[in-house]
């Protein structure tokens, strides 16, 4: 089995690493379970070129910007699709605010994929398509490994 950990990136001061750091280990231990990592993988295309400050070509250049955000947005909704069988998903102020996560708890949805949510802010505030793409919403990641572990324990 296989997890995409969706969650913000681009507007998280981390790019969501640390609970991903957590949660790849936690998948690894208590499920045996590999995982697709949009954040560690990002960095793997972001070093094959010469990008280092890519993201302010979203001021500088436009179109180079979205030629070669294009290369990411590719990458991870064929993981959804393609390798991964469910989503594990942090949903938060600085996801509701880009645009990644939306996309891919809604092709994980369309495929019929697992989406397990852990919502950080209050659930008024949450869009209702993303809320009904959600399989399960959870108040906190420990709510969320507990079910997942009685679901896809080994």
């Amino acid at each position: 089995m296989k997890a995409y950990l969706s969650g913000a990136m681009e507007y998280e001061p981390d790019e969501g690493k640390s609970w991903r750091a957590e949660i790849e280990l936690w998948l690894d231990q208590e499920l045996g379970h590999g995982f697709f990592n949009p954040v560690s993988e990002t960095e793997k295309l972001v070093g094959k070129e010469v990008a280092g400050d890519y993201r302010n070509w979203k001021k500088t250049d436009i179109e180079r910007y979205r030629n070669y955000i294009r290369q990411f947005v590719d990458q991870d909704i064929n993981a959804v699709i393609n390798t991964c069988d469910y989503v594990i998903c942090l949903w938060n102020e600085a996801a509701q605010r880009g645009g990644g996560t939306h996309g891919e708890v809604t092709m994980a949805y369309y495929h019929s994929k697992p989406v397990y949510m852990v919502c950080e802010i209050p659930l008024e505030n949450v869009s209702g398509w993303i809320l009904a793409c959600a399989s399960q919403i959870y108040s906190s990641m420990e709510d969320l490994k507990a079910h997942i572990f009685k679901i896809y324990q080994k």
